[in-house]
């Protein structure tokens, strides 16, 4: 079998589950959830700065609302694909929530962005891989970062998905890129 064959095959599967778990089926929805939970984590894991905790909450969310807004999706994608972009979507109004939380909790120094990691010498002196520098980003930085380089996102699409100015999504992921790069020759 050819591998178009087989990606057809398989997208074809994939369809039918959807449409048995919209019908009520959740041992068809439990499928697609071992098919897409990996990627997923991996994506909000990333997100949240490599809190662990926070990212299966993350995972969890993001599959309780994609079982809720399955009505809602038309199969004009893949379901991988829109299960990833609800689940950009939970990880950026979860960090909206916990700003906002903390702006109400805590005086934040003049415009400095609070990292969700902490405090910001947790791995001084220790030798960074690049997914410790990646999780020790701002938080903004972070996101644009994850978004454009690692997950392929245009900076149109960034800029829509995290309420931010095109310029400022580019802006960002210079200074990201700076930052790991200067963690990285640490």
């Amino acid at each position: 079998m050819a591998s178009w064959e087989a990606n057809t095959a398989h997208h074809d599967d994939e369809a039918a589950m959807v449409e048995r778990a919209r019908n009520g089926d959740a041992e068809a929805f439990e499928n697609l959830y071992r098919q897409h939970r990996d990627r997923i984590y991996g994506l909000v894991w990333r997100l949240c700065g490599g809190d662990k905790a926070l990212a299966e909450d993350l995972l969890q969310e993001s599959f309780v609302r994609a079982w809720q807004k399955l009505d809602s999706f038309k199969g004009k994608s893949l379901f991988g694909t829109w299960l990833h972009r609800l689940s950009v979507n939970v990880a950026l109004s979860d960090r909206r929530s916990r700003m906002r939380y903390l702006e109400r909790e805590t005086a934040l120094e003049g415009a400095a962005e609070r990292g969700a990691t902490g405090d910001k010498d947790v791995y001084a002196g220790l030798r960074m891989d690049l997914e410790q520098a990646i999780a020790r980003l701002p938080e903004r930085a972070r996101t644009v970062l994850v978004l454009y380089d690692i997950e392929g996102y245009s900076h149109a699409e960034i800029a829509e998905t995290a309420g931010m100015a095109v310029g400022s999504s580019k802006a960002q992921l210079h200074r990201a890129r700076n930052l790991v790069r200067k963690e990285l020759e640490k």
